[in-house]
């Protein structure tokens, strides 16, 4: 029973240079954001603080530090943009797929993301409207969640609890 379980792939053995980066983002963004990854960052820091002293803070051991950061964040953005897209794709199209297997759902809300914020905004006034008709009052929706998102950050800033 392989039916709707099955992933679909192609048999084509030429693998692009889209194939290869996808492969080597995916590869890289879980390397890089693994706990060893953090630490190897951090003994780095470490041990180029420690080494100041030797180069007496020198412009030379200034521009290690500087260079190096710069040049692997410009590179991470590139490589977690790529995860971040094809994953944001795939979260999409299962939820296009779940639209529309569910009787009486809206399928036009499955390309959301082409409309503008207004847009967005407007169907999200309609939406909540509809679950307050629907005796969904006891849930806290739109602006009201938003409003007690608003008051806890305030509180986490105050120091409240």
């Amino acid at each position: 029973m392989r039916g709707a379980l099955t992933r679909v792939r192609t048999r084509q053995h030429v693998r692009t240079l889209n194939d290869r980066f996808r492969a080597f983002a995916g590869h890289a963004a879980n390397v890089l954001g693994s706990p060893w990854a953090f630490f190897c960052a951090l003994v780095f820091v470490a041990v180029w603080a420690a080494s100041g002293p030797y180069f007496a803070y020198s412009n030379a051991w200034q521009l290690v530090i500087n260079t190096s950061t710069t040049i692997a964040t410009f590179l991470m953005v590139f490589l977690l943009q790529s995860t971040q897209n094809r994953d944001t794709k795939a979260i999409n199209i299962k939820l296009d797929e779940l639209l529309r297997a569910i009787e009486g759902a809206r399928t036009g809300l499955a390309d959301l993301g082409d409309l503008t914020d207004e847009e967005i905004d407007k169907i999200e006034r309609e939406l909540v409207s509809i679950a307050r008709k629907s005796g969904l009052d006891a849930v806290r929706l739109g602006d009201e969640l938003r409003a007690e998102h608003s008051s806890l950050r305030r509180k986490r800033r105050s120091g409240q609890k």
